[in-house]
């Protein structure tokens, strides 16, 4: 399912116009990235938790050369799934 099958399917769903459904889309998106950008986490109970992890430096390697490269530590996000969409899934 790609975004513009979602903003259908919220539409449907909620009974609103894919306008709207979209600017609710945008706006839940955006507001879980700026809260993660701010270093706080976003749980969803049922449903999961959006978080950011730090990744710490490491020596990787070039596939072509094969020679070790430095890659410099970051903040990655991640999500674990909530129990219900675990069994909802199974």
């Amino acid at each position: 399912m790609n975004k513009s099958e979602l903003i259908d399917a919220i539409a449907l769903s909620a009974d609103i116009s894919k306008a709207a459904a979209g600017r609710a889309l945008d706006a839940t998106v955006d507001t879980i990235s700026e809260t993660l950008k701010g270093g706080e986490q976003v749980a969803l109970v049922g449903f999961g938790t959006f978080q950011v992890k730090d990744r710490a430096a490491r020596i990787g390697r070039n596939p072509q050369t094969g020679e070790p490269i430095q890659i410099k530590a970051s903040r990655v996000p991640s999500f674990k799934a909530g129990k219900a969409l675990k069994d909802a899934v199974n």
